[in-house]
């Protein structure tokens, strides 16, 4: 199989559909995610983004349709089962360990994703203290190892979520609004790690975002959702030219 045949079945959705009651919150998405993308899904409030990605992370269970990752089915598979073979998600709200150190924070991480059990986490640090300052070096936060979660900025927050994650050796991150509530700079800052990931750790990043500066900077490939449907997909050109895209969610200012 061709690299360029073995992107394109990366990860895919086939029709897939999630109905809440009477409500269709996902109506037949079908979307093709290639390996090493930077793709963004974008939509107004309540298009069905977040949805969306719990089909793709196993949170939800899909009405219809399928999920598949590098061609095989996983739509049946719970979320534990896809976050070891590679699928992770970070939330908008930012879930760290507030008591514990950004090191420590890391290294459980590293534990859980591996199921290692150990009764002190000093004992854990012989075994994983290596990969923890690499990842830690990775996100800008090796200088910061030694502050709890609970003391650093908002924008340092959400890299420590994405330092977790990274311990769960992703082969692609789901990102949800990943630079919400921050400043320009720190914003500016998160483009700039998210581009570093996928160039030298060969991530594939799938992220939902309001900022359509940062979306329309960063975006390889650019799907957009209204009322859980797909009604564009191509290159941000192409989406920008889009005259329905404009009429329901760009409005002329993208």
């Amino acid at each position: 199989m061709n690299s360029e045949v073995e992107k394109l079945m990366f990860l895919q959705t086939q029709s897939i559909t999630k109905e809440f009651g009477k409500l269709r919150a996902v109506n037949q998405v079908s979307l093709d995610v290639k390996q090493g993308d930077i793709h963004a899904i974008i939509g107004p409030n309540g298009a069905g983004k977040s949805t969306y990605f719990n089909l793709v992370t196993g949170y939800h269970r899909a009405t219809e349709g399928k999920v598949l990752f590098k061609g095989k089915d996983i739509t049946h598979l719970p979320a534990f089962h896809r976050c070891k073979l590679g699928i992770t998600r970070s939330f908008q709200i930012t879930s760290i360990f507030p008591k514990l150190t950004v090191y420590e924070s890391v290294l459980m991480g590293l534990l859980a994703h591996r199921g290692v059990t150990l009764n002190f986490l000093s004992s854990a640090k012989k075994y994983f203290n290596e990969e923890v300052w690499k990842i830690l070096e990775d996100v800008g936060l090796a200088d910061q190892a030694h502050a709890l979660g609970e003391s650093i900025s908002h924008g340092d927050k959400k890299r420590l979520e994405l330092a977790i994650t990274l311990g769960t050796e992703p082969e692609i991150l789901l990102l949800d609004e990943p630079t919400c509530g921050m400043s320009p700079e720190e914003t500016e800052t998160t483009m700039i790690f998210i581009r570093k990931l996928v160039e030298d750790k060969r991530l594939t990043i799938l992220f939902t975002e309001h900022d359509m500066s940062v979306v329309f900077g960063i975006a390889k490939r650019i799907s957009v959702l209204h009322q859980g449907t797909l009604i564009a997909d191509g290159t941000p050109e192409e989406v920008r030219n889009s005259e329905e895209v404009q009429r329901v969610y760009l409005g002329g200012v993208a």
